[in-house]
């Protein structure tokens, strides 16, 4: 059921016209983003960066895998699975990344494939992935909050800390500026930082003061506190096992949560009593 869950949202998410953390289009294959120095080049790192969950400790291989070792380094997460096609088109622009960057960087292949970690090995041996890949647990999964849609790249600082996601498939010069930016090495970009309420991490969303489709002006500030309590509060019933709150931001399009938190805002303002018994949801992990 995930495996389908997702490659219905990765067939989405690669045929619609979305944008990355830093202003560009995500791309198709040979597309290009605009020229070096343009007011369009933004660097989008978030405030007050969380330390990256753990990793299991051995990769396909056996190797250990110890973020000990990648002190001073950038780290790229990258979720993915052999069966996802917007994946095995990156995996050549990664290994690329690696080659480029050296011991600058490290990325870390965290596979979700519900096949064996032998046969995810020999593809990684036909492909020549040049870093190690891990098979995902449910654990690791739930830490990086659910991860969606693949691919999903998680962007870690050389201290260790989360500071970017971008889901789906992105241009390379898109990584190249984030992991410049990170080691300090110059970069024709402006660099900006954000309030995370849910764009990496979705337990964040308990943050928002706004949600995606979500009509709260108007309200009073007793209204608004109260209408966000029961959004974060009560779950999405689509599905997703998510909040109100996270399912819209998401899945911005989910028909769902957008009908109950519109019926949520208008009991709450009217004062009605909630129409249908509570329902929580445990957020996902970090």
């Amino acid at each position: 059921m995930r495996r389908l869950l997702l490659a219905i949202t990765l067939a989405v998410a690669f045929l619609a016209v979305a944008y990355t953390m830093t202003g560009a289009p995500a791309r198709s294959a040979g597309q290009s983003t605009p020229p070096a120095g343009e007011s369009s080049s933004v660097i989008r790192f978030v405030k007050d960066p969380q330390m990256a969950p753990p990793l299991p400790d051995r990769d396909i291989s056996g190797a250990v895998v110890s973020n000990a070792n990648w002190t001073g380094k950038v780290v790229l997460v990258n979720f993915w699975a052999t069966w996802c096609p917007p994946c095995r088109e990156e995996v050549p622009e990664l290994i690329s990344l690696q080659r480029q960057f050296k011991d600058q960087l490290q990325i870390v292949g965290i596979s979700e494939d519900d096949d064996t970690a032998a046969n995810v090995s020999r593809f990684a041996k036909q492909w020549r992935i040049n870093y190690p890949i891990v098979m995902a647990t449910p654990e690791v999964i739930s830490a990086y909050g659910g991860v969606p849609a693949l691919p999903t790249t998680f962007v870690i600082d050389t201290q260790g800390r989360v500071v970017g996601k971008h889901a789906g498939l992105h241009p390379m010069d898109t990584y190249v500026l984030e992991i410049r930016a990170l080691l300090g090495l110059p970069v024709e970009a402006r660099i900006e930082t954000f309030a995370d309420t849910g764009q990496l991490f979705l337990k964040n969303a308990v943050n928002a003061t706004e949600l995606p489709g979500v009509n709260l002006t108007g309200l009073t500030p007793a209204q608004k506190k109260a209408a966000l309590h029961r959004l974060n509060a009560e779950s999405c019933t689509c599905g997703c096992t998510l909040t109100l709150s996270q399912c819209r931001v998401n899945d911005t399009e989910c028909p769902v949560s957008g009908k109950i938190a519109e019926q949520v805002v208008k009991e709450v303002v009217h004062g009605i009593k909630p129409t249908r018994a509570p329902q929580t949801s445990k957020p996902p992990g970090v």
